[in-house]
């Protein structure tokens, strides 16, 4: 994967963050390549560790349009999928559905995750975002929480800094 000269500083003040930090929210304008930003960020952290990420995301052809480029990008990384027909983990990055992953009964399901990557990370602070935020910390403390928007400002002014 060849990233610009200005995603490549994206991508390594984004993984300088979520080492330091624990987390971090990178925003940048919509055409500005965020989703091959975020698969770079993704192949960075879980390289040296082969720990586990999940890429939240709030509609289906998302899900599937991230699953498939993030494989034709990240060819040694294995991925899954989490939704409401396909129910699987086995992936070192798994696309979930949130309405799907929030439900009570797949909560508990959720395994130790590395990291967790929010897409249209201003949807965070919703309900369902916040009890999968819950289970992923419960599970694994240390998990890193990654988000990336193009539109950090909430229209409702709720803040993104407690997620």
């Amino acid at each position: 994967m060849l990233l610009r000269p200005r995603q490549k500083i994206f991508v390594e003040k984004s993984v300088a963050a979520l080492k330091e930090h624990g987390n971090t929210l990178g925003v940048a304008m919509t055409g500005a390549g965020k989703t091959l930003m975020f698969y770079a960020v993704t192949a960075e952290i879980l390289k040296d560790t082969r720990g586990k990420a999940c890429v939240l995301a709030h509609r289906d052809e998302l899900t599937s349009q991230n699953t498939d480029k993030f494989r034709k990008i990240n060819t040694g990384l294995t991925t899954s999928i989490f939704d409401a027909t396909t129910k699987s983990w086995d992936g070192d990055a798994t696309f979930a559905m949130v309405q799907t992953l929030s439900r009570e009964n797949n909560l508990s399901l959720i395994p130790k995750l590395d990291l967790l990557i929010i897409d249209e990370a201003h949807h965070a602070v919703a309900d369902g975002y916040q009890k999968i935020l819950s289970a992923v910390k419960t599970a694994n403390q240390n998990c890193m929480v990654y988000g990336v928007t193009a539109t950090p400002m909430r229209g409702d002014k709720k803040g993104l800094r407690t997620v």
